[in-house]
């Protein structure tokens, strides 16, 4: 309602950089494979000023479209082990239900420092893992372990962090997967995203029918996001690819300590607050005793 009676040119201009959010997301994914999840919520929040739960349930619904894209081209490619998609699912869907309901109790109670505080210690350690990975990625030696139904375990608490705040899934559960199967690096990716689609698939829809979601906003997402997947599919043989997504987990790392301070200061403010209010029936009492003073 509030974009109804902005002038033409302001709303013209808010369309057209959604847009190109939309497609400078998808094209990032495309050529860095980092996830949606997690880029989509603090780029919402940072550059369009969305409130963060509709930024959270936006981005889980954008993160579940774009990868109803890329997941069929991965059980095509029949790099999607099933076996353990289900041992993730046995723990990760309680998992996320957790997380949409602990949400929606934050959110009810207007605890937004909870939703910075965990929003950015999920980018720090997302972000840390790929920069890791980046740099010692290949020099970690493959242990051959194989406990793939310690991974119903470990998905619950992942799952409740994407029901939080969207994103964890991808790296998270990259690193369980790396640590707890002998799957190939393929499968990882593709039994990953399949995990991924599944939860986003859910929490995007309780988020939705919790109306925690812009949808004019996630319309103009996809659109700009379609030509961004496109080109960057295109263009990305021909990137550097490692030096890109260096540059872009880098950024969302300082992305992320940004959260955790602002998380910092509204917990500060919110006490703040409460001191205030704690303090204000003493005040009270003092000015109905004012006018018998002045008789």
């Amino acid at each position: 309602m509030k974009g109804a009676f902005a002038p033409e040119g302001k709303r013209s201009k808010a369309g057209f950089m959604e847009l190109a959010i939309g497609f400078l997301i998808a094209f990032a994914i495309a050529v860095t494979g980092v996830g949606a999840g997690t880029i989509t919520a603090p780029i919402l929040v940072l550059f369009l000023h969305v409130p963060l739960p509709l930024a959270v349930g936006t981005a889980l619904v954008y993160s579940a479209i774009v990868k109803l894209i890329v997941v069929p081209i991965q059980m095509w490619r029949k790099q999607v082990v099933y076996r353990a998609v289900g041992y993730m699912l046995l723990g990760g869907l309680p998992g996320v239900l957790l997380g949409v309901w602990l949400f929606r109790r934050v959110v009810a109670r207007g605890h937004e420092s909870i939703l910075y505080a965990a929003l950015g210690s999920i980018i720090v350690i997302t972000s840390g893992w790929h920069l890791y990975k980046s740099f010692r990625g290949k020099n970690v030696p493959n242990t051959q372990r194989n406990h793939p139904k310690w991974l119903a375990i470990l998905m619950l608490p992942i799952g409740a962090e994407v029901g939080f705040s969207s994103s964890g899934a991808g790296a998270l559960g990259t690193i369980a997967l790396l640590g707890l199967t002998t799957l190939s690096a393929t499968q990882v990716v593709g039994t990953d995203l399949a995990f991924g689609l599944c939860l986003s698939l859910i929490g995007g829809g309780l988020h939705l029918l919790s109306q925690n979601l812009d949808t004019a906003l996630l319309l103009k997402l996809l659109i700009g996001g379609l030509f961004g997947a496109i080109a960057g599919s295109a263009l990305a043989p021909r990137l550097p690819n490692r030096k890109l997504r260096l540059v872009l987990t880098t950024w969302l790392l300082m992305i992320g300590v940004q959260f955790c301070y602002q998380a910092v200061h509204f917990h500060a403010d919110a006490q703040s607050q409460e001191k205030h209010l704690a303090s204000a029936p003493s005040v009270q009492r003092a000015l109905l005793h004012l006018p018998k003073l002045t008789k």
